[in-house]
């Protein structure tokens, strides 16, 4: 869904071509209550990061935790919309809120059940066994 996907940049009508690369606990890096989900975006890094805040929060609201996985697909929808809506392509880091983040893991729990299941990670990789 969105660990790999391609977009079409509002401004420019350039085809994006977006894949997930890492999933990075800001606070060791950045000093920041956050998890950045780094993707590469046709050649350029961008970061979207997402609140720690929103595991606990859905740990209340529902009994589950966010997993890497989900975080991957809520932050790439986050930057599907992004890049559709027309953002700042010089920026390298996107903040999203607490609400954003429940809106965003709501939709693709939604969009999870409709195509009967998230993708696995890592990309690419085939398991073997």
């Amino acid at each position: 869904m969105y660990e790999d996907f391609r977009v079409t940049d509002r401004w420019t009508g350039e085809d994006l071509h977006c894949q997930w690369k890492a999933n990075v606990v800001a606070i060791a890096t950045r000093h920041a209550d956050a998890v950045d989900v780094r993707f590469d975006v046709s050649g350029r890094p961008m970061a979207i990061a997402l609140p720690c805040t929103a595991w606990v929060e859905q740990k209340k609201r529902s009994g589950k935790v966010i997993t890497d996985r989900i975080a991957v697909q809520i932050a790439g929808r986050h930057l599907k919309q992004l890049i559709e809506e027309g953002y700042d392509s010089a920026r390298e880091m996107y903040t999203v809120s607490l609400d954003e983040t429940l809106a965003h893991l709501d939709a693709i729990v939604a969009e999870g059940k409709q195509f009967g299941g998230l993708p696995v990670l890592p990309v690419g990789v085939e398991a073997t066994g």
